[in-house]
């Protein structure tokens, strides 16, 4: 067989996608943290772009050679809103806010009233030791014992070594400790959760033989040895019963109840509120959203001065190409997510209304085929953005849950209320009527949701249930003290 070689024409298409291209799909799925730190970036590469002013002009307000307002909030489309049982059918106003002058101020939740700052378990500790009689000396032994303090309220400072470090002995470290000990929060300044448990309880004069050798053996309380505890506290049962109800009232962190320093909030992307004329109000928060704009004034100053330079005017023609893009990047992003949440708005409706009883399941190519988007668009816009709504603030992938058929061949149900309703069957249990996972999912379907026992299981460990076997356990301690402890 004889071999040869040709040249042939063929024509094929394909798609290639840029590299601006691969950057505004990159700015989708970033978080406006990330989004505000490129967009800085850009600023400080391109000399044509500027940051607009913060009075209402938006991003898109000054791209070049537009006349049409590229505003993402321009437009208002009406939807019908969806009709609940048991309300009436309404009409519901589905609304892009353009700015603050269209949405009266008092509608909008004002976060720094939930930004108040709290004293620091530190800050209270110094201040209390500054309002408490000491020698220069002990001041300087309890300022280094606060400086190791833990958030927790424990201290885990070798007091041998801090006393050599401070050329001072050692008992008089312990003594300064035992004055810490007596500060609020009680039980601050232990060094094991015995001790913690103890200075509590010496404070509440509740500190006597029996209790010393409960607070001595908590590894028998972990392990639920009831039996051996009774004979090591030289207690009965009802006895027992009462001490263990006064360990459960104690705090075993007591600086926990103070803040570490400035908490981190979630800013929401999206912001969801009731309409005055009924259905909600979906807005873009304006602080997530970049505002920049094109310095005309220095184009053509620019442009002038450059004049037949070849070179200069390849890179005034690629900045100006970038800054177009970037701007039009940035209005499309933002159209995107506004298209997201609205329509996440509109399949959640009743979410909003009445609880997570009722999340519907919704999945990503729902979404995307009711705003024609690609499927993997709606992923990258719901990861990390954040919407607040009347029932707090949710990530937007919250809204997406698998479906659970329904037993009654009726609409499916989320998982995410079926895990709501495990955890309020769970809460309505009392100890004669302790359900297993069988029980449960017998539970669901009579409520109409066909859900199988390993399915229970798994949300039941999910959320942090205990078995049945543990639930009725603990209920036979904490809820029947009349029936006393009995061996499980």
């Amino acid at each position: 067989m004889q071999s040869s070689a040709s040249l042939l024409q063929r024509q094929k298409l394909s798609m290639v996608a840029s590299p601006q291209l691969i950057e505004s799909i990159r700015l989708l799925q970033l978080a406006h943290a990330e989004l505000h730190q490129f967009v800085e970036q850009e600023l400080e590469k391109n000399p044509l772009l500027e940051p607009a002013s913060n009075d209402g002009e938006a991003f898109g307000d000054v791209l070049p050679n537009s006349g049409e307002d590229q505003y993402i909030g321009a437009r208002e489309n009406d939807v019908a809103r969806p009709t609940m049982a048991g309300s009436p059918e309404r009409l519901g106003e589905w609304k892009s806010l353009r700015n603050t002058s269209n949405n009266p101020p008092g509608n909008r939740p004002a976060f720094d009233e939930f930004a108040a700052l709290t004293e620091t378990l530190h800050d209270h500790v110094a201040r209390q030791i500054a309002l408490t009689a000491l020698t220069p000396q002990e001041r300087l032994i309890a300022g280094q014992l606060a400086a190791h303090l833990e958030d927790t309220g424990y201290i885990r400072a070798n007091l041998l070594e801090l006393a050599e470090s401070l050329n001072i002995r050692g008992a008089d470290v312990a003594r300064v400790l035992g004055t810490l000990q007596h500060f609020d929060p009680p039980g601050i300044f232990a060094r094991t959760l015995s001790e913690c448990l103890e200075i509590q309880l010496r404070q509440r004069d509740r500190f006597d033989p029996a209790m010393a050798a409960l607070v001595a053996n908590l590894e028998m309380l972990a392990r639920r040895d009831f039996q051996a505890l009774k004979q090591r506290c030289g207690v009965d049962e009802e006895d027992l019963l009462d001490m263990l109800q006064e360990i459960r009232a104690l705090d075993p962190k007591p600086g926990n109840r103070f803040q570490s320093g400035a908490s981190e909030s979630i800013i929401p992307d999206v912001w969801v509120m009731p309409s005055p004329g009924g259905g909600w109000q979906i807005e873009l928060d304006p602080d997530t959203l970049p505002k920049v704009l094109i310095n005309q004034s220095y184009v053509a100053e620019v442009s002038r001065r450059a004049g037949q330079n070849s070179k200069d005017m390849a890179f005034l023609n690629e900045c100006l190409q970038n800054a177009n893009w970037l701007i039009r990047s940035l209005d499309q992003r933002a159209k995107t997510i506004l298209k997201v949440a609205t329509e996440i708005v509109r399949q959640q409706d009743a979410f909003l209304e009445h609880g997570v009883a009722h999340l519907r399941p919704l999945n990503l190519r729902t979404v995307a085929d009711a705003i024609n988007v690609h499927e993997s668009t709606v992923s990258r816009v719901t990861s990390n953005k954040y919407m607040l709504t009347p029932r707090g603030v949710f990530e937007l992938k919250y809204f997406f849950t698998v479906a659970i058929a329904s037993s009654e061949g009726g609409d499916a149900h989320s998982a995410e209320a079926v895990r709501h309703r495990i955890k309020a069957i769970v809460a309505e249990e009392s100890l004669d009527d302790v359900l297993s996972d069988d029980d449960i999912a017998v539970r669901l379907k009579e409520t109409g949701i066909d859900v199988a026992r390993r399915t229970v299981t798994k949300y039941r460990e999910a959320m942090n249930i205990p078995s049945s076997i543990q639930r009725r356990r603990e209920k036979r301690l904490w809820l029947n003290g009349d029936q006393g402890l009995k061996a499980s």
